[in-house]
């Protein structure tokens, strides 16, 4: 595809409209208006069509392109707002059945389709990265060809530019034509216009930088992505929770094992009726105490750089802080924040043994702790008891075997083995039963009996662990959306051309948008002046004066 030479002898890139220097349109057309869309300049997509490059350059340049990506976009991310992602699950619970208990068959058809990590999925970043790339190639499409022409354009055009405006008329010069033509330029530039002068003709422009207030938008949104897509990327972007009970200590996700958080006590206050007519409503709405504060007494430990991996035993005291709402601990660039809690979580069981006459056998007591319990009690006397089975969360599937639905104790059953000193563990089969909260079951025949004769409760808090490197990244890129949204919507591009051609005055304007505004500022300095004020060739059903 070779250029386009002009008569005024410019080389215009293959598809050029208007000349890049003098302004003639290169193509005839019976319109009265030249499209002065990014300036006339031929832009790639629309040239070049032959290559792989070129085929993929010019789908993604296409606004329905973007705009299906975007649809697209808002859809799945609806889907994934149907039931809550995997991440807001109740602490402990199974996803894989999770959903179906919750939902029923849609839940489990959402689980199966990946809808609950949607956000994180291959696809989901595929049309977020399609979104980046139809934004970034659009944008070079037409910002590179827009740039150019309106850095290389000149101050005298073609008479027959001047005729294809929008605004356009003409009119006979006069004696005062010199005196008239230096009243326009002061006024332009009274109006805050840049004038330019050459050959005794004149462009005024004003607001030019509005222009690339889409881009700019577009840059933004590409950056506000890429903060986005960083989320998903390893040690960016943390956001998980952490339940901690009293006197226990975690280690704090995202610190690769180094810093552990210990929990020595959880505090939570309730209004009461004394509180004050500003909580009194609530109060008296709600059936439950209202929560006035909820704090963790914590301490931060850090493990020292030579300390054996997952070694808990050294740790190095850090500092101590009151975790409350609104009152993290901040740790480097991790913050923990005051979330949720859980008063009197069942914590231990204390057990004796029951012969068959009813009697407590002496000596054979134990506690099982519900979080960590041990597999094997031996006894002084030659008892031994095995803890066959363990269900936290006791429950019947769908096909009548006992599981559980997380690790959380809230309905513990355990099936213990008792093995009487006559019995040798792995070698005979001992007696079986189940026992939990009123619930105590022989599974086979036996002649003892496992009574539970205590239950202690422990608090938990709920602490989020979040820190989030991308921040900074969004908020760049929303700023810069904002200051383009603003640059292209309270500000337009304005150009006024002036030129004297053959005894004639011929005056013609554009603008970007706003033409009510272009109207008022041609007449506000036409006005007292032999100059002829332009008409608005889409509105007027006359055809313009043309030269001689």
């Amino acid at each position: 595809m070779k250029d386009v030479i002009c008569e005024c002898g410019h080389k215009n890139p293959y598809g050029t409209y208007l000349c890049e220097s003098c302004g003639k349109p290169l193509k005839e057309e019976d319109k009265k208006v030249a499209n002065m869309r990014y300036e006339g300049v031929a832009r790639r997509s629309q040239t070049y069509s032959s290559s792989i490059v070129d085929k993929v350059w010019n789908f993604f340049s296409s606004v329905k392109v973007g705009i299906w990506i975007i649809v697209l976009l808002l859809v799945s991310s609806s889907l994934g707002t149907i039931f809550p992602q995997e991440m807001y699950i109740p602490p402990g619970e199974n996803a894989t059945e999770y959903y179906a208990q919750e939902y029923g068959i849609a839940g489990q058809l959402y689980y199966d389709l990946g809808f609950h990590n949607l956000y994180s999925s291959w696809w989901y970043m595929l049309l977020i990265a399609a979104l980046g790339i139809s934004l970034v190639i659009a944008s070079l499409d037409r910002f590179v060809p827009l740039y150019r022409a309106l850095k290389k354009q000149r101050t005298t055009r073609h008479a027959a530019f001047m005729r294809k405006q929008r605004l356009y008329g003409e009119s006979d010069t006069d004696d005062s034509s010199d005196e008239d033509f230096d009243k326009v330029r002061a006024a332009l530039k009274k109006k805050r216009y840049n004038v330019r002068e050459e050959n005794g003709n004149l462009l005024a422009e004003k607001g030019r930088f509005s222009r690339w207030g889409p881009y700019v938008n577009h840059v933004g949104l590409i950056i506000f992505l890429i903060g986005g897509m960083l989320r998903f990327f390893p040690g960016m972007y943390l956001d998980e929770q952490v339940w901690v009970r009293e006197g226990e200590r975690e280690v704090i996700a995202g610190t690769g094992g180094e810093y552990f958080i210990e929990n020595h006590e959880f505090i939570v206050d309730f209004y009461d009726d004394d509180a004050g007519e500003l909580f009194q409503e609530a109060i008296t709405r709600e059936e439950a105490p209202v929560v006035s504060n909820f704090q963790t007494n914590a301490s931060l430990y850090r493990q020292p750089d030579d300390a054996s991996i997952g070694g808990e035993s050294d740790l190095e005291h850090v500092e101590d802080h009151e975790i409350r709402v609104n009152d993290p601990f901040q740790i480097d660039s991790i913050s923990l924040f005051q979330v949720d809690f859980k008063l009197n979580e069942l914590n231990t069981f204390s057990f004796g043994l029951e012969d068959e006459e009813g009697e407590m056998v002496g000596d054979v007591e134990f506690t099982v702790d519900l979080n960590d319990p041990e597999g094997f009690y031996e006894f002084d006397n030659g008892y031994t008891i095995e803890i066959m089975e363990y269900f936290p969360n006791f429950y019947i599937d769908d096909n009548g075997e006992p599981t559980t639905l997380n690790r959380v104790p809230d309905n513990p059953r355990i099936i213990f083995e008792v093995f009487p000193p006559e019995l040798e563990p792995n070698e005979d089969s001992g007696e079986l039963s189940m026992v939990g909260i009123q619930v105590n079951e022989s599974l086979n025949d036996t002649s003892h009996t496992i009574r539970m004769t205590d239950a202690d409760t422990i608090d938990v808090t709920g602490l989020t662990i979040r820190r989030d490197h991308t921040l900074p990244i969004i908020i760049t890129g929303g700023a810069i959306f904002m200051v383009g949204l603003v640059q292209g919507s309270y500000w337009h591009h304005r150009r006024i051309w002036l030129q004297r051609k053959d005894g004639r005055w011929l005056i013609a304007g554009h603008a970007n948008k706003n033409w009510h505004a272009l109207k008022k500022d041609i007449a506000s300095v036409t006005e007292g002046t032999s100059l002829p004020e332009p008409v608005d060739q889409l509105d007027s059903e006359e055809e313009p004066q043309k030269d001689e």
